[in-house]
């Protein structure tokens, strides 16, 4: 399935006939009145539109949690759903009242597998730190119940899904997504025959209850890097390629990273097969895997919630050879950059041309920059994206020398300095004997800071062992940032001396 754009955002009236179809197909079979009527979502969104959330791809509603406010003691008591929805009335909503409470969770069918139903679990977990609410509270159905009620009763059935022995696709699931049973409700939702009528109540407690509320989507303060030092290794195809790049990616989203980082010409081991050419046109060649390979990182930062780097790979445009990468959003966008400083090496072995865009990019992380190996070296860049609001600086790197990586390092922690802002890099290691002009590579991922008070006394927030294939998962606080800039014991960005020298993009 081709995904182009993947929206979260508030449900809104207009959305309904969309809502209604992907309910009518999430709940096909085992429920009674298995979508909301229109009447219904007009009130609910007139009583409580912040807690009505969709998940959007392509422009269509394929999935929706919605919610009300109660009050913790009717959340806790051994209640029925009509006692929340008081027939689609929903008089138990209290704004007032000290937990979330959710009344529907859905995705379409055609849409599982992707993990958008984490998407929203995760957004509901916002929205309740946001109102600065006690929990989420809910009751999930049983559905595989009725499959084994004559050998177990409910709380027989719950003890064997918490221990593995039995799943059952809706506890299960909330288990794993940090949510705790509270109690077995009986005759809880009308028609329930799937899971003979039985429900569980569950809860997410809010550990930062008590905070500050701010409203949903609210740019993190806290943003979590996952830098993968990439070891050179013989690849027989482009799908054991792919294999090695979403192990990596599972593995630091399964550490709730924000962003997967990856290292400049990390697709080299591909160009083996075409080690009998010149290598002009054996990179010329790794260049038609490039669409390929952007089109599933894109596919893969949806599927892992997770914004990913691409490093960098050949791309022919108009036969001219640049060493490109992509920033493939989590929300299903993607953006390319471009090597911009071409070093001799490049140029003499394979021809290729720099590009001649100096450019930041929005996340939901806040502004990045893109640098690819030898541009850092050159401060100016650093410098413009500064101006632009750049608070991250990601640099992908491939040296082969230790005084090559110790050029990028130094340059980069320089930057870090320069332009108060966090610079984050990475490389490959390993050789790659088979591969003409890529043999060997030196490397060490670390992440820089500015150099104050609030930060690491030595500029270094984290760095991987050096040559060891391995990932480095760092938390970079980008309110520090904000009180650099104006309570710092130097303030660069503001001492400059612009009535004696200025710097601007000539494109």
């Amino acid at each position: 399935m081709q995904i182009n754009k993947v929206e979260l955002r508030n449900l809104e009236i207009e959305d309904y006939i969309e809502l209604k179809n992907s309910m009518l197909q999430a709940y096909e079979e085992g429920v009674e009145d298995p979508y909301w009527k229109k009447e219904e979502i007009r009130r609910l969104l007139k009583v409580f539109p912040e807690g009505q959330i969709v998940i959007v791809v392509d422009d269509v509603v394929v999935g929706a949690a919605l919610s009300l406010i109660v009050d913790e003691n009717l959340a806790l008591s051994n209640h029925k759903y009509n006692d929340i929805v008081t027939d689609s009335k929903f008089k138990a909503h209290n704004p007032e009242g000290d937990v979330l409470y959710g009344i529907d969770i859905f995705i379409h069918p055609n849409y599982r597998g992707l993990r958008l139903g984490r998407r929203l679990y995760d957004a509901r977990k916002e929205l309740c730190e946001q109102l600065n609410l006690k929990s989420i509270i809910f009751a999930g159905r049983i559905p595989n119940y009725h499959n084994h009620s004559k050998e177990y009763t409910p709380k027989q059935y719950l003890d064997k899904v918490k221990t593995k022995e039995i799943h059952d696709p809706v506890i299960s699931f909330q288990v794993n997504n940090d949510f705790h049973i509270k109690r077995l409700l009986r005759n809880y939702l009308e028609g329930d025959h799937d899971s003979k009528d039985y429900a569980v109540l569950l809860e997410w407690n809010n550990i930062s209850y008590d905070k500050s509320p701010v409203l949903i989507n609210a740019k993190k303060s806290v943003v979590r890097l996952g830098l993968i030092q990439w070891q050179m290794r013989p690849l027989n195809n482009l799908e054991e390629f792919f294999d090695q790049a979403e192990f990596f990616i599972d593995a630091v989203s399964g550490y709730e990273s924000d962003f997967a980082t990856f290292p400049e010409l990390f697709v080299a081991p591909l160009m083996a097969d075409y080690n009998h050419l010149s290598e002009a046109e054996a990179i010329r060649e790794l260049s038609k895997h490039t669409d390929i390979i952007q089109k599933r990182f894109q596919e893969l930062a949806i599927q892992y919630n997770i914004n990913i780097i691409t490093g960098s790979m050949p791309y022919l445009e108009d036969n001219v050879l640049y060493n490109v990468g992509f920033l493939c959003k989590r929300d299903g966008s993607s953006e390319m950059y471009r090597k911009i400083h071409i070093t001799p090496n490049e140029r003499l072995y394979w021809g290729m041309q720099g590009g001649d865009t100096i450019q930041t990019f929005d996340t939901d992380c806040g502004k990045i920059g893109i640098m690819v190996c030898y541009d850092v070296e050159f401060p100016e860049l650093a410098r413009i994206m500064s101006e632009d609001g750049m608070e991250i600086l990601f640099v992908p790197y491939l040296t082969d020398t230790q005084n090559g990586y110790t050029r990028v390092r130094s340059c980069a922690q320089a930057r870090a300095i320069e332009n108060e802002c966090y610079v984050a890099i990475t490389g490959c290691v390993g050789n790659l004997p088979k591969v003409n002009n890529m043999d060997i590579q030196y490397g060490q991922a670390a992440v820089f800071t500015p150099s104050d008070f609030a930060f690491p006394n030595n500029g270094i927030k984290a760095e991987a062992t050096p040559n060891t294939e391995m990932t480095l998962i760092v938390d970079v606080e980008l309110n520090a940032l904000k009180e650099l800039h104006e309570l710092g014991s130097v303030r660069i960005k503001k001492d400059r001396r612009l009535d004696l020298y200025k710097l601007r993009k000539l494109k």
